[in-house]
């Protein structure tokens, strides 16, 4: 038997997990981290934690596989996106990684779209306007206010390189993480110079771009006494990690509609070709998938779930501690109890702004409507109702470029909440299917890049069409369709009217 690891690099998890030739999980670890958040704009996170996190979790799942490590013949990763290390000439980081939630890089998200228009970036690069959270403002950023680490900064890599440059020494990126940098060309697939000339920064200080599952050496001797690792295992690149995911639960072909709801609310559709938006509302990205593309937007979502859990849910906490059942579950059972539509109230879930459709990077997390017949679950289900509100409008802009959606497959955590999984079904009208793998689809994804990457799969497609299996199925509830069809017109109208609030307290 052969084995394959993958790893999801993700924004408050590191998830670990060992798959066979049959795509089945033999052991998984997940691995929390908490963020460094000083200021409502900065998120931040020590690299070494997340080398730290991925050494942890893979100890668990190599103890609870009990395999032959010689049998492990090779590693990929699903990446979050947009998180940036700086590092000097010796590879040491040189400042903290600034997480792709972080906004501090407003003015010089300004000065880039003042520079360049939104029309010529969403022509290159794929992304409908200039945001904050792009790696280019933070390079700018950096330019600004850290000018002595910008002139010590030798590479500039993302997390995804940064891991496989821990694991083998080399440079390495891929583009569907790339493509959201606003540096690179998503029709030329090469780096985009005049964005770079902007910058000051040259193409030797990034890595070189490859395809998804290409082969990119072996673990580095050390490194693999280090991590108890073959030293003949193979790297094989990654992708970022809601293309993983969607590869995981078989969306691989055009016709095909994913949402996952980890601690960001993701959406892909496939597409063959470069897609864009008319309206300039749904980014079109690269994919881990050679030659394929999709539409595909991100907004908060689990985040403000967890912060949810982490801030307010004490009690449930302590249950989850004494019974062995999570704080989740406990939460889930008091959302239950609440209608459909909480009873006016209404959440806003923007921790750190909002994705397309409704881009504004200044956008807040907000309760409105609150009243004394509210109690804590009627708050719980309202953070799930926000969070359905959000997929809603990205499926009505994915439906306005004339793409059908039939069903959506969920993915990651929230996909584990059967009551979260039938709240989306009820709002956006539309089946939602949870499939066998849902819970480890992005490390699935990982390890399908990996196995291809070393010849144990022929392609991607068909290892994830034959590995992807429907479990439950979601079907829209008509009575809680007008709950819900009023509680949109009140997102977009409180969304609406709070936009020039946002901008003016930011």
């Amino acid at each position: 038997m052969r084995y394959l690891l993958g790893v999801d690099l993700g924004t408050t998890a590191i998830k670990v997990a060992l798959f066979g030739e049959n795509g089945t999980a033999l052991a998984t670890s997940t691995q929390e981290h908490k963020l460094i958040t000083p200021s409502e704009v900065i998120v931040e996170q020590e690299p070494e934690v997340y080398w730290n996190c991925f050494k942890d979790g893979l100890i668990e799942v190599l103890e609870k596989a009990a395999v032959d490590s010689s049998e492990i013949i090779a590693l990929s990763v699903s990446a979050q996106g947009e998180t940036i290390i700086f590092l000097d000439q010796n590879g040491k980081p040189l400042y903290n990684a600034i997480v792709w939630m972080d906004n501090r890089a407003q003015a010089e998200s300004d000065e880039l779209t003042d520079k360049f228009g939104n029309e010529k970036i969403h022509a290159v690069t794929g992304q409908v306007e200039m945001m904050a959270m792009w790696p280019a403002a933070k390079i700018k950023w950096l330019k600004n206010h850290e000018p002595e680490i910008y002139a010590k900064t030798a590479k500039y890599l993302l997390l995804e390189d940064y891991f496989f440059y821990r694991l083998g020494g080399s440079f390495y990126g891929e583009g569907s993480l790339w493509c959201s940098t606003i540096m690179w060309d998503i029709t030329t697939k090469q780096y985009w110079k005049e964005m770079l000339d902007e910058l000051g920064v040259t193409s030797d200080q990034l890595p070189q771009i490859v395809e998804s599952s290409t082969p990119i050496g072996t673990i580095l001797s050390d490194v693999a006494k280090e991590l108890g690792l073959s030293p003949s295992l193979k790297l094989v690149m990654g992708g970022l990690d809601q293309s993983c995911g969607a590869i995981g639960v078989g969306n691989v072909c055009e016709g095909i509609f994913s949402e996952s709801t980890g601690a960001a609310l993701a959406v892909c559709a496939m597409a063959g070709k470069p897609v864009f938006d008319p309206n300039r509302q749904m980014p079109c990205f690269y994919t881990a998938i050679p030659g394929m593309y999709m539409i595909h937007s991100f907004s908060s979502g689990g985040i403000a779930y967890r912060w949810l859990r982490d801030t307010l849910c004490s009690e449930e906490l302590s249950l989850a501690e004494r019974s062995g059942m999570s704080a989740y579950e406990f939460m889930n059972m008091q959302a239950e109890l609440v209608p459909a539509g909480s009873e006016g109230l209404l959440a806003l879930p923007h921790f750190q702004g909002s994705g397309a459709p409704d881009s504004d990077q200044r956008a807040s997390c907000m309760l409105y409507g609150l009243a004394l017949r509210h109690t804590k679950g009627h708050i719980i289900r309202s953070f799930m109702e926000g969070v359905a509100m959000v997929l809603v409008r990205m499926v009505e802009a994915v439906q306005a470029m004339g793409i059908e959606i039939k069903e959506i497959r969920s993915l990651s955590g929230g996909a584990k909440s059967n009551l979260w999984c039938q709240i989306k079904a009820d709002a956006v009208g539309s089946p939602v299917v949870t499939m066998t793998n849902t819970e480890d689809a992005a490390c699935l994804g990982a390890a399908i890049l990996a196995g291809v990457g070393a010849g144990v799969w022929r392609s991607i497609p068909d290892a994830a069409t034959e590995f992807a299996k429907k479990e439950k199925y979601f079907v829209p509830n008509e009575k809680n369709r007008k709950a819900y069809g009023e509680l949109l017109n009140r997102y977009k109208t409180v969304f609406q009217v709070m936009k020039p609030v946002f901008k003016e307290l930011s």
